[in-house]
C-alpha cells in the first residue's frame, strides 16, 4: 500500500506589515483577495503580537520558537548565532526539502561588527584585547555570519553556502525598496545590465509626494523585487513540490517596509484621499507621553532622522500618503500570492499543503503621528497578521480573539508536521486552539524591545519589556520612573495612559507582577543540569 506523502507547508512573510492592513482584517479600502482566500479557507487570528516590533529579532524568534534575550539577537545589528537550533533544521532532519525566497535578515546587511561599544578608559588603564573585549568571545565576524552583507555579494558568482538555518535552497534578497543587493541584484542584472540607473532616489520618476521616504522608483513592476520572489518561488515549486519528500518554503518579501515605493501602476492604484486618518490627528485631548513628545520636538527641530529607520514624527499629509503607497506595495504582495498558489494548483499539492501567513513587525503609518517603528510599543507595530490554513481541517473562515505570538508559529508547524520540538522552545503549538480547546490558550504575550542608538525621550538607548493580557498592555522602560498602562476596551487607540491613575492601580500592580513572571518564564532553561538523586 502506497503510503500517503506527509505534509506540506508555505510560510508566507511581508516586513513592516501590521496586521489592519488587509482586506480580511478589515481594511476599508485595500484590496488583498489571494490572502483573503486563505482566511476564508482556513483561521484568522485577531490578536497575534510579535515577540519584538523589529526586523531581526523578531524573525529569529520566528526560526527559533525562543525570545530575543534568549536567542541573542536583541536588537538589529547581531547575526542570529549558529549556535541556536531552528525550527527548519528539524523539518530538514526529518526528510523535509527546505527553500527560502526572499529576505531572511537573520544576518546583519551592512559590514559593521556586532559589538557593545563602551566609553573610552582613563589614560592609566589597560585596555583588553579585541578577544577579551566583550563579555562573549563570539563575535560572529566569520563568513558564515556575512552572507547578507554588500560585500558578500559584490563577489563573482556569490551564493549563501547551505544549509542555512535549516534551509537547503536560499534566494535572497537584502535590503529595502529598490536599493536591494542579494540573489535579486543577479537576477536584475541579467535583466537590465543598465539596473543602475533605474535604481534609487536620485532615479526616481515624478510625483508630487511629500512623505519622507516616498520614492516614486523607476524599476518597472517586472523587474521589482516581489516579482522576483514570485518567479523564483513558482519555479522552485515547479521543480521540487511533486517529489517524494515533502517541502516547507518561505516565502519572504521586503515590502512594504518603507522606503515608500511601489512601482509601476502599484504606486498610484490608492490615492491618499481614500485613506482614513489617523485618530491622533482628531482628538485635542491626547496627553502624549515623553518618549513620543520627544520625537515630535525632534522633528520640530528638524533633526529627525527622516532618511532612517526609527520612529519619527508625522504631517496628516504623509501618514495618508504613507498609508496609500503601502496599500499598493500590499496589493503588488497579493497579487504575488495569487501566482504562488497558481503554482501549487497546478502542481497538485494545493490539498497537501499548509499555508501560512504572517509579518515581522508593523509600521504606526501615522497612529500617534508617528511614522516607521521604535519604543513606542503601540499595536500599530506589534500587532501582525497571523493566518493557518489547513486543508484537513474542518475549519473555515475562523476568526480567533485567542492570543498569539511570533514564538508560537514553529511550534505549531512542528506539532502539525508530528515532529517533537528541541528541548528549550519557549513558543507552543497554537493547534489545540484552532480546533477550540481554550484550556491551552496564552493569558499574555510577552514583547521585548531593544536598540543600540539612543532615543531623544529615554536618556540612552531603549530596552522596553510590555505585556498584553488581551485587555490591558503594560511597558516598562529602562532608565525612566514612569511607564505605560492602556485599557485596550475602553481605549483601543491607547490615548489614555493610566499608569499614575489611582482607579487603576490594582491593574497596574497585577500586570507588573505577572510581567515578572513572565520575565522568569523565559529565562533560558536549556541545556537543563543533570538530575541528581
Amino acid at each position: 500500500m502506497m503510503t500517503q506523502k506527509r505534509t506540506n507547508f508555505i510560510l508566507f512573510m511581508t516586513d513592516q506589515h501590521r496586521a489592519d492592513h488587509l482586506g480580511c482584517y478589515g481594511h476599508r479600502v485595500l484590496r488583498t483577495p489571494h490572502i483573503d482566500s486563505l482566511a476564508a479557507a482556513g483561521t484568522l487570528f485577531e490578536e497575534f503580537y510579535v515577540a519584538s516590533p523589529v526586523c531581526m529579532p523578531n524573525r529569529s524568534s520566528l526560526m527559533t520558537g525562543r525570545m530575543p534575550s534568549v536567542h541573542g539577537v536583541r536588537a538589529n545589528g547581531i547575526p542570529l548565532s549558529t549556535d541556536n537550533v531552528t525550527f527548519v533544521e528539524l523539518l530538514r532532519e526529518a526528510g523535509y526539502a527546505t527553500a527560502l525566497v526572499g529576505k531572511s535578515h537573520l544576518q546583519n546587511f551592512v559590514g559593521t561588527p556586532s559589538v557593545l561599544e563602551q566609553d573610552e578608559p582613563p589614560a592609566d588603564y589597560r585596555q583588553p584585547s579585541e578577544a577579551l573585549s566583550q563579555a562573549t568571545r563570539d563575535h560572529r565576524k566569520d563568513d558564515r555570519y556575512r552572507n547578507e552583507e554588500p560585500d558578500f555579494w559584490s563577489r563573482e558568482g556569490a551564493r549563501v553556502s547551505t544549509p542555512f538555518y535549516g534551509f537547503d535552497h536560499v534566494e535572497l534578497v537584502t535590503g529595502h525598496g529598490d536599493a536591494v543587493g542579494g540573489d535579486f541584484k543577479q537576477w536584475l542584472l541579467q535583466r537590465e545590465p543598465d539596473a543602475a540607473s533605474l535604481l534609487g532616489p536620485d532615479n526616481q520618476l515624478p510625483h508630487d509626494y511629500s512623505c519622507p521616504q516616498a520614492v516614486r522608483t523607476a524599476v518597472p513592476e517586472e523587474l521589482y523585487s516581489t516579482t522576483f520572489i514570485a518567479e523564483r518561488a513558482e519555479a522552485w515549486l515547479q521543480e521540487n513540490a511533486n517529489g517524494e519528500d515533502p517541502f516547507f518554503m518561505m516565502v519572504s518579501f521586503p515590502d512594504p517596509h518603507h522606503p515608500f515605493n511601489p512601482p509601476g501602476k502599484y504606486w498610484d492604484m490608492y490615492s491618499p484621499d481614500d485613506m482614513d486618518v489617523p485618530e491622533a490627528f482628531r482628538r485635542t485631548d491626547w496627553e502624549v507621553p515623553p518618549h513620543v513628545q520627544a520625537l515630535y520636538e525632534q522633528r520640530r527641530t528638524g533633526r529627525a532622522a527622516l532618511h532612517g529607520m526609527n520612529s519619527i514624527g508625522s504631517e496628516l499629509d504623509e501618514a495618508l500618503e504613507a498609508r496609500a503607497l503601502t496599500c499598493g506595495m500590499i496589493s503588488m504582495i497579493d497579487d504575488a500570492v495569487g501566482r504562488i498558489l497558481a503554482a501549487l494548483d497546478a502542481s497538485g499539492e494545493r490539498e497537501n499543503t499548509v499555508l501560512l501567513f504572517t509579518s515581522d513587525h508593523g509600521d504606526h503609518l501615522g497612529d500617534h503621528r508617528l511614522l516607521f517603528k521604535g519604543a513606542e510599543q503601540y499595536r500599530d507595530i506589534t500587532r501582525v497578521p497571523f493566518i493557518w490554513c489547513d486543508p484537513a481541517s474542518a475549519t473555515r473562515g475562523q476568526r480567533l480573539k485567542a492570543l498569539g505570538s511570533t514564538i508560537d508559529i514553529p511550534a505549531t508547524i512542528l506539532d502539525r508536521a508530528r515532529i517533537n520540538p528541541f528541548a528549550g522552545i519557549q513558543g507552543r503549538t497554537l493547534l489545540p486552539v484552532i480546533d477550540g480547546d481554550n484550556r491551552h490558550q496564552r493569558d499574555v504575550v510577552f514583547m521585548q524591545y531593544d536598540h543600540q542608538r539612543t532615543h531623544p525621550g529615554l536618556d540612552g538607548p531603549p530596552r522596553v519589556h510590555s505585556i498584553f493580557d488581551g485587555r490591558w498592555r503594560i511597558s516598562l522602560f529602562e532608565g525612566v520612573e514612569w511607564g505605560e498602562l492602556y485599557d485596550l476596551e475602553t481605549d483601543p487607540g491607547e490615548f489614555v495612559n493610566r499608569w499614575d491613575d489611582p482607579d487603576a492601580a490594582t491593574e497596574k500592580y497585577r500586570l507588573i507582577e505577572r510581567l515578572a513572571r513572565a520575565e522568569i518564564e523565559h529565562i533560558d532553561r536549556a541545556p537543563l543540569p543533570t538530575s541528581l538523586a
